[in-house]
């Protein structure tokens, strides 16, 4: 969206044999650098006066639970919480002019505008230098003995934590596992309790327990609607998975296929999703068992680390952002703004012309500084024993908006 916005001609190769990437069931935060993309580049005008109020959901405070369910601290916050779903299609409306239900009129392009094209399908093989830019070589995703090139003066390695790109220029840089899993899902808000539903409503909610935490939101509902009483209340829930049958069992789904690191939603064992269930009910808030166990389609994804030890290769000619750059732990709420803060920061570099030394500086520096800051606060939330109050500031400083500096060891390049 950037680029196209700047003029330049892009072409995206999507690895799934879809054209639509599928819901992925998801809430996220959406921070500032997210919120000021979207402000930059999005055109796909909604219901609402300003930006944050079209695709996201205020939550004014943070509060935290006791084990029976009381609020026993509370913060004023400024949170803006939005989805997967409703993000994917307004990027899409605005780079290749996808209409759906949540963009139904899709802001035509701009005379100054490059052309923007999205192939689904096609998984990249290799990446090798080709005159001043890159030759790309692709199989079909579905058809393998489909294959096909392309060539561009630049290519954008956006293709996630596992991220292959990563994969040919900084080989052995593998994700780990740090131990515990994610687990995920939304409830209808009409389907909460009315207490529930009141507690969750416009706030940002956690409670700590041994070896587990567990939050939740409130998010957009089918199609972005943002109207009260159709969003879903988002949970994300925390808990320790050692390797081996228990990790296993979480993400073996109910086909018996044992997945590496996400189980997407719908695909879950009932079965092990009710033990998960009966655990929830014993060790978790009234309110919060409510939401574990109301989930229709939950899914599971293992926490990991990985990050790249630079974020440029070729002389420039291939960069990394957002996931496939560092993939950090969920606790940080920061991956979609990383995402953002990459491409705004490459964005006025392309723009700019000049030395890419900022550029380099910034991102790394972002992506050091947060991804350091997610396993540390994983650690002591999952791996520790400490008073609500060390979470609390662990939440509260990881809650401070980032700029564009950092500590001079993060920005090093």
């Amino acid at each position: 969206m950037a680029l196209k916005a700047l003029g330049h001609d892009t072409i995206i190769l999507e690895r799934s044999p879809t054209p639509l990437l599928h819901d992925q069931g998801a809430g996220i935060v959406a921070g500032g650098h997210a919120l000021e993309f979207l402000e930059r580049y999005n055109r796909c005008r909604r219901p609402g006066q300003h930006q944050q109020q079209e695709i996201s959901i205020h939550a004014d405070s943070r509060q935290y639970l006791s084990k029976e369910g009381a609020v026993v601290h509370s913060v004023p916050a400024d949170h803006n919480m939005s989805s997967w779903d409703l993000t994917y299609h307004l990027m899409r409306a605005n780079y290749d002019g996808i209409a759906s239900s949540y963009c139904p009129n899709v802001p035509p392009s701009l005379p100054h505008h490059g052309k923007a094209t999205h192939y689904h399908d096609r998984t990249v093989t290799s990446v090798v230098p080709h005159a001043d830019g890159v030759l790309v070589t692709w199989k079909s995703t579905t058809k393998p003995s489909l294959t096909g090139t392309l060539t561009g003066t630049r290519l954008i390695g956006a293709d996630g934590p596992s991220s292959f790109i990563r994969s040919l220029f900084a080989p052995g840089i593998e994700r780990t596992y740090a131990g515990y899993c994610a687990l995920r899902g939304t409830v209808p808000e009409a389907e909460a309790t009315p207490s529930t539903r009141a507690l969750f409503s416009n706030k940002f909610t956690f409670f700590h327990g041994p070896g587990i935490q567990i939050l939740a939101y409130l998010i957009p509902g089918p199609h972005g609607t943002l109207e009260p009483g159709h969003r879903l209340i988002n949970f994300v829930y925390y808990a320790n998975f050692p390797t081996g049958p228990a990790l296993d069992e979480i993400l073996t789904d109910k086909h018996g296929k044992r997945h590496r690191i996400t189980m997407p939603p719908g695909l879950t064992d009932p079965q092990a999703w009710e033990k998960q269930k009966r655990i929830a009910q014993d060790h978790l808030p009234p309110q919060f068992a409510e939401l574990v166990c109301k989930a229709k389609k939950p899914f599971v994804q293992a926490v990991t680390d990985v990050i790249s030890p630079t974020n440029e290769f070729l002389d420039g000619r291939v960069v990394l952002i957002g996931d496939a750059l560092a993939g950090f732990r969920p606790h940080t709420v920061a991956s979609t703004s990383q995402a953002a803060f990459d491409a705004i920061v490459y964005a006025d570099y392309i723009e700019g012309g000049g030395g890419g030394e900022e550029w380099r500086r910034q991102t790394m520096g972002y992506a050091r500084f947060v991804q350091r800051r997610g396993m540390t606060m994983g650690q002591r939330s999952q791996h520790e024993r400490l008073g609500l109050d060390e979470y609390v500031r662990d939440r509260d400083e990881a809650s401070v908006p980032i700029g564009r500096e950092f500590p001079a060891w993060a920005m090093e390049i």
